[in-house]
């Protein structure tokens, strides 16, 4: 039967587990603007009753309660909802990188007109024509110069800006990559005090708070999943690979990469393997310095090389006033000193590759003459080699639009002359260098006999650059112009010759008995033509086709992350609201828990003084 001081001990229970909730209540009440925190309630439940069911027990009504238990203090949360919105955070932050670092590189191509690089292209390509009419003029051959050192100082202004915002995107990716290892070790540390709590018999609600809030910052900044199958090894996969396990989390590392732009690379530290993310801010950043800047930086590159390469083509042909001839207008620096542009790549100290820029054929074509030979020419590409076919019945303009229509790095064009010109494009692959043809091959006769270019067919007489004097491949006598140092657009600029002498500046041709006409503008004519005609390898198109697809191509852009941006944004806004409105605390929530809690320890304490009262009648008040 129960104890006569049996109600003292469920009265302190009572009193005990009220003052449990209330503390619960009031710590909900303290951590409300604590960013991460879940409220938290008590799970109350009757104690164990004095009778139990068993053979030996009093002759009486058994069961009889023995008051109240605090079973455990819980978080309201939601884990399934909480996976949603890590699964999510990775996108809405993603593209809030993008969109704030494309309205930098916009403010770039948002030039005033009166600076910009296609007005300063313009007014050089005028100052040409003007030059045509007036080729006597040495005022007209001034301003040749001058406006073409504006042009070259606008360019290597926005390679500058754009050189600019990617290493501000390195100093980010450097940042980020501290931020997520120091995420990854601090859940770790939470994971070990987690099971360390859990294995006493405790409930963690404060470090799995702090563990939560701890991913949710880590979800932003890469694309990351969790794994809480076992409670004693919560584990934290990114893009298929285990970044947390348990009390062990992995890092990330930055090595140097072997190219001209002194970014480092993402490895994990302790393979050494890439590491790739594909979300979130760190995946953002890597994307717009190895791709978008990348490509705005190749563009301009592509640009530049192949309007310095173009002019300087008929320049270094035509003849200035003073009688000087084969001058280059542009300075174009060549990778290597040697003739045939041999480099030692892996640095042992011999010649194993070869970098050469552009082939020219030794044959003058007719671009509308059906070239009457098949077979299948093979270009470099950037995974892998390219095949391009042609027919007996293909003519000869049909065959360089299939060549410039493929996935190929190479390009091909007329030249003034009807020869044929191969060039290379910049390279997709980080790993292969810029403006270098890598290889080059033709079953039949269109590259070998046609048009002058290789000296035998198939694979045998393939051009390849991974060889010293890769050139012996072409046929004797043609033309080939070695590689430039990487980035032409941060040094391009007229040649000290002609700025010393502006007379030095061609505008027409010697006539057949080797004598510069007065009045002969046919040069300056062929150079202003530039402007119009579809020259920009990499794709057959006019420069000033190439200004409105790159103004065009970064406001695309950038109108497209600020779409999905705001997308993002409301999805996460909902999931947010949906997530506060179960683990947020509610003030008003809590203040009334509080005083239910409190009608509870009041009743607790008078049921104690009642049975004081008894307790005292018993011992002291039975007419002794």
């Amino acid at each position: 039967m129960g104890s006569t001081f049996s109600g003292i001990e469920l009265g302190k229970r009572s009193i005990m587990a009220n003052t449990d909730a209330i503390t619960t209540a009031g710590h909900n009440i303290s951590n409300a603007n604590t960013e991460g925190y879940s409220r938290q309630r008590v799970q109350i439940k009757e104690f164990d009753p004095l009778y139990k069911p068993d053979l030996e027990r009093l002759e009486r009504p058994g069961l009889i309660g023995q008051g109240v238990d605090v079973q455990s203090i819980n978080r309201i949360r939601d884990e399934l909802l909480d996976e949603r919105i890590v699964g999510q955070a990775n996108q809405e932050s993603y593209w809030d990188t993008r969109s704030k670092y494309y309205t930098m590189l916009e403010q770039i191509y948002n030039e005033p007109d009166d600076i910009s690089v296609r007005s300063n292209m313009d007014k050089f390509w005028e100052s040409w024509q003007e030059l045509s009419i007036n080729p006597e003029s040495k005022a007209a051959r001034q301003a040749v110069v001058t406006r073409a050192e504006n042009l070259t100082d606008s360019i290597k202004q926005r390679w500058e800006a754009l050189t600019g915002v990617g290493k501000l995107i390195d100093g980010d990716i450097e940042a980020t990559v501290k931020q997520v290892n120091s995420y990854a070790r601090q859940i770790a540390d939470c994971n070990a005090e987690i099971v360390r709590s859990r294995a006493m018999g405790d409930n963690p609600n404060d470090l799995l708070d702090r563990r939560d809030l701890l991913v949710d910052k880590l979800s932003k900044l890469i694309n990351i999943s969790t794994d809480q199958r076992d409670s004693d090894e919560f584990m934290v996969h990114v893009g298929g690979r285990v970044i947390v396990q348990g009390n062990i989390a992995r890092e990330i590392d930055l090595v140097p990469r072997f190219d001209d732009t002194g970014y480092s690379k993402l490895v994990w530290k302790d393979t050494g393997n890439d590491a790739v993310f594909t979300g979130g801010t760190l995946g953002a950043l890597v994307e717009l310095r190895d791709v978008d800047v990348r490509n705005e930086i190749q563009t301009l590159n592509t640009m530049t090389m192949n309007f310095a390469d173009l002019v300087n083509d008929v320049h270094r042909n035509a003849v200035g006033a003073n009688k000087v001839t084969g001058l280059d207008f542009f300075v174009q620096h060549s990778f290597v000193e040697n003739a045939n542009g041999n480099f030692d790549r892996n640095g042992d100290g011999e010649l194993d590759t070869s970098y050469v820029f552009r082939f020219t054929g030794t044959n003058a074509l007719d671009k509308q003459q059906q070239v009457g030979i098949e077979g299948v020419m093979t270009f470099s590409g950037s995974t892998g080699d390219v095949q391009v076919p042609y027919f007996h019945t293909d003519t000869v303009e049909t065959v360089i639009a299939r060549i410039n229509d493929s996935t190929s790095e190479v390009k091909a064009y007329l030249d003034k002359n009807n020869k044929l010109v191969l060039k290379a494009t910049t390279a997709q692959n980080v790993n292969n260098p810029d403006f270098v043809i890598r290889h080059v091959e033709d079953s039949g006769y269109f590259l070998a006999g046609y048009s002058g270019i290789l000296a035998g067919t198939g694979a045998e007489g393939a051009y390849d650059y991974a060889q010293a004097d890769a050139v012996n491949a072409l046929v004797a006598g043609s033309q080939f112009a070695v590689s430039p140092v990487y980035n032409p657009s941060a040094y391009i600029e007229v040649n000290q010759a002609i700025r010393n002498d502006v007379m030095s500046v061609a505008a027409g041709y010697m006539d057949a008995a080797g004598t510069a006409p007065t009045g002969d503008g046919r040069a300056a004519v062929e150079i202003a033509a530039i402007r119009n005609t579809s020259v920009m390898v990499g794709g057959m198109k006019t420069f000033d086709d190439y200004f409105a697809d790159t103004v065009t191509n970064v406001g695309l852009k950038g109108e497209q992350a600020e779409t999905n941006l705001l997308s993002q944004n409301a999805i996460m806004d909902d999931l947010r609201n949906l997530r506060d409105s179960i683990s947020g605390v509610n003030i008003d929530e809590e203040l009334a828990e509080i005083m239910k809690f409190q009608h509870g320890y009041n009743a607790a304490a008078k049921f104690i003084t009642v049975w004081d009262s008894l307790i005292d009648t018993v011992i002291n008040r039975l007419g002794v």
